[in-house]
């Protein structure tokens, strides 16, 4: 594997932010779900205009993964309000860590999980936490493995599908 470097993107980088969201949960998610669900969440969730709200956000924080000069994953932050549950102060939910099929086993996932745990842990927060869909069990592994353990669940709205999303944390302090 080539070097990989992680660096926080910005309203520049929305082309890039797009495109890798796209390319990655098309790659990730496609063969479990319609191409109309998939249309519908990809159109709502990876708009000019939704995305360039959420990098203005000093609430969400995205980073990419960089293999020289092409993005092979990204990693998407959210404290406070932006959090799309919980909204503790306390917490840091990774709202995605996405990685190219193409680089899966390669430690971009784990490089940007580090990320993530680098800024929380500047930020003083308490714990993480995410929702890792239940029928994705590469990425509980990976959860489970960086010591995240499930506490609820939670509904993610995928076009017209409702799935259940696994909830997990992991304690900081």
């Amino acid at each position: 594997m080539k070097y990989i470097q992680v660096k926080k993107a910005t309203t520049y980088d929305l082309s890039t932010v797009q495109r890798i969201g796209r390319e990655t949960f098309i790659e990730t998610f496609a063969d479990s779900n319609t191409e109309e669900d998939m249309n519908k969440y990809l159109e709502s969730s990876f708009s000019d205009s939704r995305l360039t709200d959420e990098l203005n956000n000093p609430e969400s924080l995205f980073y990419i993964a960089w293999e020289d000069d092409k993005p092979v994953g990204y990693l998407k932050l959210n404290t406070g309000i932006a959090q799309t549950e919980l909204q503790d102060q306390k917490a840091l939910e990774i709202e995605r860590i996405y990685v190219k099929s193409s680089h899966l086993g390669k430690k971009v996932g784990q490089l940007l999980y580090e990320k993530a745990l680098d800024v929380a842990l500047q930020q003083h927060n308490s714990y993480l936490w995410l929702g890792v869909w239940e029928k994705n069990p590469r990425a509980i592994r990976f959860y489970e493995k960086n010591g995240f353990i499930a506490f609820d669940k939670h509904i993610f709205k995928m076009g017209d599908d409702e799935q259940v999303d696994i909830m997990m944390k992991k304690e900081l302090q």
